[in-house]
């Protein structure tokens, strides 16, 4: 199934000169999302993870239905004062000012196998403070998994030495 056809390119957003990419006809429509999930799901053995890991928000999109397939738990990485209770957290700085990640302490265990998912990697800053985050909760990173890689962007650099796999490369 040709993926792309799903992905509407929507100029100027969300500022002038910026060509989107919008995954929401592929979410649209279940037999292209579901070829989505099974050729994501298919590059990482279930055998090999025991967490699928998301941040918010449309990363959860493709890690809940990956973490059902591969019968995983899914573990939320969240902005602040998102998650209740105890949690763990790293800020990191993005082009325009910084950013949070926070995570339950109890939801990595130590020495857990942590696949990360993302719907877009573009300047890879968000991957790389999960990738962190989920390290200092005593977990290990497996892989980082998008559906959409902008390869203009360089979003690998900040990943080097990881091991990081697209779906679908612009």
């Amino acid at each position: 199934m040709d993926l792309k056809a799903f992905i509407r390119d929507v100029p100027d957003f969300p500022k002038p000169g910026v060509l989107f990419k919008d995954i929401m006809p592929l979410l649209a429509n279940p037999a292209a999302f579901e070829f989505a999930i099974d050729a994501l799901c298919s590059h990482y053995p279930a055998s090999g993870v025991d967490a699928i890991a998301a941040a918010e928000a449309r990363g959860f999109l493709f890690a809940a239905p990956m973490a059902l397939q591969m019968k995983k738990p899914l573990v939320p990485l969240r902005k602040p004062g998102k998650l209740p209770g105890a949690t763990r957290s790293f800020k990191y700085e993005l082009e325009y000012g910084s950013a949070e990640l926070h995570v339950h302490y109890d939801a990595i265990a130590t020495g857990a196998r942590v696949l990360l998912v993302d719907d877009v990697l573009a300047t890879g800053g968000t991957m790389a403070a999960a990738c962190k985050l989920v390290e200092e909760a005593g977990g290990s990173v497996v892989g980082c998994v998008f559906l959409i890689e902008l390869l203009f962007l360089n979003g690998r650099a900040p990943l080097a030495g990881r091991d990081v796999f697209s779906l679908l490369t612009y």
